[in-house]
Formats: structure tokens, C-alpha cells, sequence
């Protein structure tokens, strides 16, 4: 279930959780933050390769290119057995901006995405068939858990993918990880 909860940013411990889906959504649209469901064009199975995931969803993709001007798609996955799972959860655990959206649609899976805006903290928990774009420039880090399992539709502005610059904040250090979010729940 997909879940939202808002913190002052000083009071990770302080949080108000959202679980209703119209609810969440009206929460991030008021960030700028395009939130919703997407449904699979037609059946695919979970070994299906990138070109049958993006078939499946090929509407939904076209429509948000057409409105965004996205020029690239892809697919990437990660699972408890990759070797760098480590490496690459540590790098998208440190608070960061893009200079263009970051949109990530969970074919599979899970992940938790902290956006810092202003002086709150909105942990927005995404689960198969959540869409998230988060805007340009705002300043986020992303937690795939200690044992990742998930299968995401990325789309780009530009042909670059996915370029972070960091803050050097240290905040996400002090807000629940994905599994720590999960128990809690």
C-alpha cells in the first residue's frame, strides 16, 4: 500500500502518515509533485524483457512525453542480489537535485522517496503501479532498502539520464530508511 507521511524537518519522529491514495495525491500535487496509478496495455510477465515492460505501458508513456517533452525511456531493475546494491543505495540515500524531473514509475516492487521541501520532510512510499515526478531542483533522496526488489520506467528531458548534484546536507541521516519506514507502518 502505498503510503505518505509528513514530518517537520527537524522532527523526524513527528510524522502525520496518509494511506488513502486521493489523499496522498492532493498532498503532492500541492508540491508540485505529479503522483498516480498507471495500468498495464496489455500482459507481460515479471522476466519479461525492458522492451515488453515499455510496450505494456506504452499509453501512459506517450502521454507523459507528449506533456513533459521527455526524450528518453528506459527500465532499470535491482534486486537483493546485485552485486553494487550497496554502493548504488548509498548513493541515492544522500539528499540531492536534478536539473530535470525525476519520474520513476514501480512496474515492481517498492522504494520510499523523502522530498525536502522547505521545512517539512514528505517520505512518499511508492509500490507497483505508483507513479511519481518529482520537479526539478527539489531537493530529495531515495531509500530502496537493505535488500532491494524492483522494477522501475524512468523517463528523461534530456539524453544525460540521470544526473544528481548533491547538497552535502546530512538530513537524510536522520529520517527512518525504507525498512525502518516499513515496520512502523
Amino acid at each position: 500500500m502505498s503510503a505518505l507521511t509528513t514530518y517537520p524537518a527537524d522532527q523526524p519522529d513527528q510524522g502525520q502518515t496518509w494511506h488513502d491514495f486521493d489523499a496522498i495525491s492532493s498532498q503532492l500535487n500541492g508540491l508540485g509533485v505529479q503522483f498516480e496509478r498507471w495500468q498495464a496495455d496489455c500482459a507481460f510477465t515479471t522476466d519479461d524483457d525492458a522492451d515488453a515492460v515499455l510496450a505494456a505501458y506504452q499509453s501512459s508513456i506517450d502521454k507523459l512525453k507528449q506533456q513533459y517533452g521527455f526524450q528518453s525511456v528506459d527500465v532499470i531493475s535491482l534486486n537483493a542480489e546485485h552485486p553494487n546494491k550497496d554502493a548504488l543505495r548509498q548513493k541515492f540515500l544522500s539528499e540531492h537535485i536534478h536539473s530535470d524531473f525525476e519520474v520513476r514509475f514501480f512496474v515492481e516492487g517498492r522504494g520510499l522517496f523523502y522530498l525536502h521541501v522547505g521545512d517539512q520532510v514528505h517520505a512518499v512510499l511508492c509500490e507497483q503501479g505508483d507513479l511519481i515526478s518529482v520537479p526539478a531542483n527539489t531537493k530529495h533522496w531515495f531509500d530502496m532498502g537493505e535488500n532491494p526488489a524492483f522494477k522501475c520506467i524512468r523517463l528523461f528531458t534530456t539524453e544525460d539520464g540521470w544526473v544528481a548534484d548533491f547538497t552535502g546536507d546530512k538530513i537524510a541521516d536522520s529520517f527512518p530508511t525504507l525498512d525502518q519506514y516499513l515496520a512502523n507502518l
